[in-house]
């Protein structure tokens, strides 16, 4: 089933694909396999129930840094309004999920990131530095498979990406963005409906609005299969859904610890 129909109907109604599919998408959304937000017409929206919003684009200038031609950006639904940029809360079923965020093309001396993870109590529960690439890319880190950085379900966690500059890099200079993730467990619906799709999960994904891993499965079939048409499509039109189309070009890193070397598409 192609995403560009799925999409369209997850993130902004039901609107134009067949009726076989609107029928499929309306006995899912009667029964939830997860908390899900309520839509819009335009961007995902979140109820009033207390979800948990953070900054989804981290601004272009800073006292003591070299001003950036475009904002560090978490890759997670969000809204913009005015100067500020909000990012949702976003689902995963993992224990140890990957976090997107896109780069853009850094200064010289502004190649030193960190990632934070935290627990609702802001107690960090995993940070690691990062050597960033100099020129404009999507970047995933993958949390190491440990018990102490494992999610627990239905928890909500806060992350942070944070790129330090000045001259030299200082601690107390940086841009940032952070969002937050919640884990769901994955009930025998979702994993009937996952192993029905087989490769192309990050559809079941979408259907179920679990962000984060359709996100993670679409950009790991894009960074394998690069010249896929499906795929660059595909993930074009995922980043487009939540506001963010003008990164889908951006060549994809993925750095699963840090004792992992980047490997980055062609």
């Amino acid at each position: 089933m192609k995403l560009t129909c799925i999409m369209t109907l997850v993130l902004f109604g039901l609107v134009s694909c067949p009726t076989r599919v609107s029928a499929q998408l309306a006995q899912s959304f009667n029964q939830p396999l997860v908390n899900k937000p309520s839509q819009s017409t335009k961007l995902p929206k979140f109820p009033e129930n207390g979800a948990p919003t953070g900054r989804r684009k981290g601004g272009t200038s800073r006292d003591g840094c070299t001003p950036l031609n475009t904002p560090i950006t978490a890759l997670v639904p969000g809204e913009e309004i005015g100067d500020e940029s909000k990012s949702f809360l976003t689902f995963t079923i993992s224990e140890y999920p990957t976090f997107w965020f896109f780069v853009p093309e850094l200064p010289k001396n502004t190649v030193i990131g960190e990632f934070i993870l935290q627990d609702e109590n802001d107690k960090t529960i995993y940070r690691t530095s990062l050597s960033l690439p100099r020129k404009a890319s999507i970047i995933g880190i993958k949390l190491p498979h440990n018990s102490q950085s494992a999610l627990k379900i239905e928890k909500n966690y806060q992350w942070y990406f944070k790129v330090f500059c000045g001259n030299p890099p200082q601690t107390s200079e940086y841009f940032y963005v952070n969002a937050w993730i919640q884990r769901v467990p994955l009930n025998s619906n979702l994993e009937s409906q996952l192993k029905r799709a087989q490769w192309q999960g990050y559809t079941t994904y979408a259907l179920n609005q679990i962000w984060q891993d359709a996100l993670t499965n679409l950009a790991t079939l894009h960074l394998s299969n690069p010249n896929s048409r499906i795929f660059t499509q595909d993930w074009t039109l995922l980043l487009k859904d939540v506001g963010l189309a003008e990164l889908a070009t951006a060549p994809i890193v993925e750095l699963e610890s840090e004792e992992k070397a980047l490997t980055q598409s062609n």
